[in-house]
């Protein structure tokens, strides 16, 4: 059994062994001392089947703390983050464990203007539950619903796009959405578009149709479906629907490392200003962002640190190399809807494949690898891993979160994840090995030091 994981990713862990019902409800009690009573938080969930009992916990919190709660179901991450800000509400709260499997829920917060909590805020929320510092208010809040979150985003990403150019393509568009929350929305905004919707895994009272982060391996059967309806373009979600992978028009798996540079590249097409995204993602956004003159602002991994570098540099795009886009004109938050829409806009504006799209940008070979580190030990880890890497000619560091390590013939990032007790590595090279030797050495330093 894992540990609760308290991050700026939020909170997760399996359910109901980690993440109890009084972990889920001090958190919500939490998040109400800290806003303070007779304020009005805005909830939604995902579509796992512990989603309810965790919202009920949450909820419980949160008006015994004197906080109106405006409960919109199950609906995406990105559709609660926009409601949170639509409806002027004080905070916002999704369920969900985002890519993490089945056994796992989390709880993520947000701030009035739909965004991850600060870094500061962050802390504090996390201080008050371990403190316990927080009582139940004179009079209870009220909880009410609202189901207007689907239309409410879709018109809001209908509104950055040119719509009849795409509805005059009819693309044919296979969407797998992983049995998750993007199930309704994503249909609305795909019909809207015109396009002739196949859509796979799009039953919400079933459970997760593969593993949910969408990677190669788990998105076989969206592979198959694309080249058997010889459709335009396919896409993958996970479960929360913040996250985008693309599938070309032959049924390959481009992957969800190239969402964020394609759409940046349509998107500055129209409208220049600089770009945000994290430590961890791929030299193609560099070479997207030098085509276009503009400058790449990198951030330590984790939405809320991309947003926040967004807001301070004014970038007009961003996003993480997860697959997830972040589009201003919207909302700073991870976003599929923005990011099929953006798609679909350019290959209607372009004329051209999904694949033509893709050999546009730089070829590159990514390595992602992780390993369990037990608690305490992540320090050690990147000791060793700067130590080594020091002695190589030409290495740039990075020490904002984790390591990254730059040199002439590519990159390598090691550091301990925001949602398991894990480390990870990401190396990235032109094609033909630098990657692998990169990615190689990172994995043996790791391992001589949590074996030390």
């Amino acid at each position: 059994m894992g540990r609760l994981m308290v991050s700026i990713s939020g909170v997760r862990g399996e359910v109901p062994e980690v993440l109890t019902p009084r972990v889920a409800e001090d958190f919500g009690a939490a998040f109400a001392a800290m806003l303070g009573p007779g304020k009005t938080v805005v909830l939604g969930r995902d579509t796992r089947s512990s989603g309810p009992a965790v919202r009920d916990a949450v909820t419980a919190g949160l008006t015994a703390g004197g906080l109106d709660v405006v409960d919109l179901g199950v609906v995406s991450t990105p559709g609660v983050a926009l409601m949170t800000k639509r409806l002027g509400a004080d905070g916002g709260v999704v369920i969900t464990a985002s890519h993490n499997p089945l056994p796992y829920n989390g709880i993520k917060f947000l701030s009035p203007e739909g965004l991850s909590l600060p870094a500061g805020q962050g802390q504090r929320l996390k201080a008050l539950w371990q403190a316990g510092q927080f009582s139940s208010a004179g009079a209870p809040g009220k909880v009410r619903a609202n189901d207007q979150t689907h239309q409410v985003h879709v018109e809001a990403v209908c509104d950055i796009l040119d719509t009849e150019a795409i509805a005059s393509r009819r693309f044919k568009v296979v969407l797998d959405s992983i049995n998750g929350a993007g199930i309704v929305g994503s249909k609305l905004l795909l019909e809207r578009l015109g396009c002739e919707l196949v859509h796979i895994n799009d039953d919400p009272e079933a459970d997760f149709a593969h593993r949910p982060e969408p990677l190669a391996e788990n998105l076989t059967g969206l592979c198959e479906a694309v080249r058997r309806a010889g459709a335009a373009i396919g896409f993958a979600q996970d479960p929360d629907a913040d996250r985008l992978a693309i599938v070309d028009e032959t049924g390959n798996y481009i992957g969800e490392e190239y969402t964020l540079p394609l759409t940046a590249a349509f998107v500055l097409r129209h409208r220049r200003g600089d770009l945000a995204t994290n430590l961890s993602t791929s030299r193609m956004m560099d070479a997207v962002a030098e085509r276009f003159g503009v400058k790449l602002h990198r951030a330590p991994v984790g939405e809320a640190n991309v947003a926040a570098r967004m807001v301070q540099a004014n970038c007009v795009f961003g996003g993480e190399g997860n697959g997830g886009v972040m589009d201003p004109r919207v909302v700073i938050v991870r976003d599929s809807f923005v990011g099929m829409g953006l798609m679909l806009n350019y290959l209607a504006e372009s004329g051209k494949t999904v694949s033509a799209l893709a050999r546009e940008l730089p070829r590159y070979e990514m390595i992602k690898q992780k390993f369990p580190c037990p608690v305490g030990q992540a320090e050690r880890v990147l000791d060793a891993v700067k130590a080594a890497f020091a002695r190589q000619s030409g290495a740039r560091f990075n020490e904002e979160d984790g390591i990254r390590v730059d040199l002439p013939e590519g990159w390598v990032h090691v550091r301990p994840s925001n949602t398991e007790p894990i480390i990870r590595i990401t190396a990235e090279g032109t094609p033909g090995g630098p990657a692998r030797a990169i990615a190689a050495e990172a994995q043996r330093l790791v391992q001589e030091a949590l074996e030390a």
